[in-house]
């Protein structure tokens, strides 16, 4: 029997990285995806090759494909590798996103046009090219990722992340709304809300000491394969990563 398939945007480093593992442990094959590869490196360390030869060495089928996610046409041919090469799709981890710090007086429209159309449109982009796939397999999952600054807007003002906290809000009421829509369909769609600093490559560059005071990738990632494995019954939920482990030692109980 062939394994799932989940599709992970932002899978070159980071969490985006960490959850593509966290599924193939769990038996998935996942398309890993993102602008970081061996021909276009970015500054920091990873890419969507070398993310895709830890899946294969895990014993599960992998494929690395570039996408930028505010591209119709790229998220289009992200989906049809997946479906073709592949062939299915049963999760997607709407993981990919950016953050560009500035006080809201002082943000500049295309800054606050780039996190909107990464964090939400991106999201939405993704989300509509698997649905036909969803749909016609009558089952899938669909996990979104979002951000404690939602729920806590004097961190969102002191970061200066208020344009952030917007369109990760935006993605929670998308995941809601979305749930509720395809409640009959036999796709479930959940959101993932961060809600403690996490010690990706990127904070660890800016400061090393994150390494040790923040939470590690691998808890994040622990939540969405949490998500993952729930029935898609389990559907409209916004669900911390405190919340995903307390419910994980529940379920391990005898």
């Amino acid at each position: 029997m062939a394994s799932p398939v989940a599709i992970v945007t932002g899978a070159s480093r980071g969490i985006g990285r960490h959850i593509a593992l966290a599924l193939a442990r769990d038996g998935m094959d996942v398309v890993c995806a993102a602008r970081s590869t061996r021909e276009a490196p970015s500054k920091l360390p990873g890419t969507i090759e070398k993310t895709a030869s830890e899946v294969e060495a895990l014993g599960q089928r992998a494929l690395a494909v570039p996408c930028d996610i505010r591209q119709e046409d790229q998220v289009a041919e992200l989906v049809r590798r997946a479906a073709e090469e592949l062939g299915r799709i049963d999760v997607l981890v709407n993981n990919a996103a950016v953050v560009a710090p500035a006080p809201f007086s002082e943000i500049t429209a295309k800054r606050w046009d780039l996190m909107l159309d990464v964090n939400l449109g991106g999201t939405v982009l993704c989300t509509r090219a698997v649905l036909p796939t969803m749909l016609e397999q009558g089952s899938g999952r669909i996990i979104n990722v979002s951000s404690g600054a939602v729920t806590d807007p004097k961190l969102a003002a002191q970061l200066g992340i208020i344009s952030y906290a917007v369109s990760k809000a935006a993605v929670e009421a998308l995941t809601t709304a979305l749930a509720a829509e395809l409640e009959a369909s036999g796709i479930a769609v959940n959101c993932l809300r961060i809600e403690s600093a996490i010690a990706t490559e990127g904070a660890k560059l800016a400061d090393p000491g994150v390494e040790t005071e923040w939470e590690q990738p691998e808890t994040a990632a622990d939540a969405v394969r949490w998500l993952a494995a729930r029935d898609t019954s389990y559907t409209g939920h916004i669900v911390t990563m405190e919340e995903a482990r307390a419910a994980e030692a529940r379920d391990a109980q005898p």
